[in-house]
């Protein structure tokens, strides 16, 4: 089953679908909002119009939605070097993959900026904000210190495809490359405890399973499956933190503070990585470390947060 349309942005919608309906896989345009009438619209003068012939393949074309601007590691070293930012250019593959990864495991939250920017209207990996999925208290830290928003505010996880069926009730075969189905945490995952008796923010805070930061107060989670694939380098980043920790889970959630569009440059994802608490900064290669920043004074971060509407 295809689905597209703003229908389509109904997580909890599509998640009932796959458990719930004869449909034994789905597929969900990634920009299924008004935004994805422009690729209709360019699809339909390709093959109505122009008459070419229809490619069709059993793998997915849309090339993770990996379709905005990207820049290379020479442009990135220009802009930190004409700033005279510090930063540390690390072009082992491996080297950075545990770098980050055991930046992770040590409960730092990592600005994470690679490749093409993403079409849609979510982060899946290439303008994105990571942190330890394992830790009660990141969901707080990540909401006020760097997104601005209220503490309760939900998480979405990253999780290794080959890895996704033994933390959430999906099939082993079902991908959700693009964080559009909301599934159960899996009953074996999930702690025990005397949840109806709580109220308020106090049930909210509780953790409910072993990935508390992503799991919601209904033991669902809107869940993004890692492909090889799709996304090389933070498959490669995952499978690190999955060997050091046994857990393949992180949170990931969009290059923004709260009402700020999603980082699209550079030098926008270092304003953004500069008005907040993340602790470090990955631009491809180049990995910059807060403490070492010459940080903002409060007059500048207020007026950086001044200039988006809260949402």
């Amino acid at each position: 089953l295809v689905l597209a349309g703003g229908v389509a942005l109904n997580c909890v919608g599509n998640g009932r679908i796959l458990r719930e309906s004869p449909f034994e896989k789905i597929w969900i345009q990634p920009a299924a909002g008004d935004a994805g009438g422009a690729l209709g619209a360019a699809l339909f003068v390709w093959y109505q119009l122009l008459d070419h012939e229809r490619v069709t393949k059993p793998s997915d074309l849309q090339k993770g939605s990996l379709l905005g601007p990207a820049f290379d590691n020479d442009s990135i070293k220009r802009f930190l070097d004409d700033t005279k930012t510090p930063y540390h250019t690390c072009n082992d593959e491996d080297d950075l993959a545990q770098c980050v990864a055991d930046l992770i495991a040590s409960n730092k939250v990592v600005g994470w900026f690679q490749g093409a920017m993403e079409f849609g209207p979510r982060a899946l990996g290439h303008r994105s904000i990571l942190g330890d999925a394992r830790s009660e208290s990141m969901q707080s830290v990540m909401n006020l210190k760097i997104k601005f928003r209220e503490s309760f505010r939900p998480f979405a996880p990253c999780v290794l495809a080959e890895h996704a069926h033994e933390y959430f009730d999906i099939q082993p075969d079902q991908d959700s490359p693009y964080m559009l189905i909301v599934a159960p945490v899996k009953e074996d995952k999930r702690l025990v405890h005397d949840n109806d008796r709580m109220q308020g923010l106090d049930r909210v805070k509780t953790a409910r399973s072993v990935i508390p930061a992503v799991t919601h107060v209904d033991n669902s989670a809107r869940v993004q499956t890692v492909d090889e694939g799709r996304h090389p380098r933070l498959h490669r980043l995952m499978t690190k933190l999955y060997q050091a920790t046994g857990c393949p889970v992180i949170i990931n959630t969009s290059f923004n503070i709260r009402g700020e569009p999603i980082v699209c440059t550079p030098e926008q994802a270092y304003r953004c990585f500069m008005a907040t608490d993340m602790d470090a900064l990955v631009l491809e290669n180049q990995v910059l470390y807060k403490q070492e920043q010459p940080g903002p004074g409060a007059a500048d971060v207020d007026q950086y947060k001044s200039q988006f509407k809260l949402d």
